[in-house]
């Protein structure tokens, strides 16, 4: 379904478990950010209402999700760091900018898609740690958290589709997957979602 062309290697979950409370700090981050962006999404589309209440609804449920990574980090003892760089995203970003023709419509497209790429590589990533993760909490938490990213990356596919009136917007899916397999291929050896 998410047709990312490069696959995360299960043996990343290894140097997750090295250090847990790095991946649950880096996760909830993760999930904050996701939060921000749900809003930044509305503040700048707001013309579009059923845009704006799915918007607000992914919002909650992102805050809700660091909610639930912050109240696993506090019952194992661990703490929450610091907020840190994702430099995956940003990449993505780097792209998502040089891509915008100048329209409003390719910059809407563009940042659905970059949302998109996001939910579809995190929901990925949740997959493996859930099949792979020693860890039966941790293994059920993510397999949860798999399904709702899922669906928030439908979420933005639909959107992207709906109103990028005169893009092709498969075509630059397409693109888009081309470009974050270039960028994935040089992660995976971090205790980081994205890293």
């Amino acid at each position: 379904m998410l047709r990312l062309k490069l696959p995360t290697d299960p043996r990343w979950v290894n140097i997750v478990e090295t250090n847990i409370e790095e991946i649950l700090t880096d996760h909830a981050w993760c999930e904050q950010k996701a939060a921000s962006n749900a809003i930044t999404i509305i503040t700048i589309n707001s013309e579009y209402p059923d845009l704006v209440t799915d918007m607000l609804a992914l919002a909650k449920e992102e805050v809700e999700h660091f909610e639930m990574v912050h109240e696993i980090i506090k019952k194992r003892g661990l703490k929450l760091g610091r907020e840190r760089k994702d430099e995956y995203v940003g990449e993505l970003a780097q792209y998502m900018k040089r891509s915008n023709t100048g329209s409003r419509v390719s910059g809407f497209v563009e940042r659905m898609l970059f949302s998109a790429m996001i939910e579809a590589r995190s929901c990925e990533r949740f997959k493996v740690l859930s099949e792979n993760i020693n860890d039966d909490e941790l293994s059920k938490f993510y397999r949860d958290l798999m399904e709702s990213e899922a669906a928030h990356y439908t979420t933005f596919i639909s959107y992207a589709r709906k109103y990028g009136q005169g893009i092709d917007v498969e075509k630059r899916w397409k693109e888009w997957l081309e470009f974050e397999a270039t960028v994935i291929a040089r992660y995976g050896k971090k205790e980081t979602i994205h890293g």
